[in-house]
């Protein structure tokens, strides 16, 4: 059906800099809002940016200033730049999207990915 494989995820010292990725495939008509979410240890998971199919953002105001979302359409791909990382940014991220697909008819589900881990250390 449809799948959401992310990557990027690593262990970096507080300061720097990591780019996730998100690429969807399968029975892909078209893709609505892709999303960042992440989940820390203990915490309910949060959103931290998404990104409409026509490029309009949004971002938690604790990513403001340091975090970028941005899509390559051509690919089903979201990206999440993320900059000026702090040990309070550590969790797994994941990524979502809405999806449409088409068999006998058209529907549309929300996916998940199976996440990554950041880890920023002080």
């Amino acid at each position: 059906q449809v799948r959401l494989v992310e990557s990027g995820g690593d262990l970096v010292q507080a300061g720097g800099s990591l780019r996730l990725s998100c690429a969807a495939s399968g029975n892909i008509f078209s893709i609505n809002t892709m999303a960042w979410h992440r989940q820390a240890t203990g915490k309910q998971r949060e959103l931290v940016a998404d990104i409409t199919s026509s490029g309009s953002t949004y971002y938690a105001d604790f990513v403001k200033g340091r975090f970028a979302v941005s899509r390559d359409n051509a690919k089903n791909t979201v990206y999440l730049q993320m900059n000026s990382l702090k040990p309070e940014d550590t969790a797994v991220y994941y990524c979502y999207a809405k999806i449409t697909s088409q068999s006998i008819y058209f529907y549309t589900r929300d996916y998940w990915g199976q996440g990554t881990q950041v880890t920023v250390s002080s």
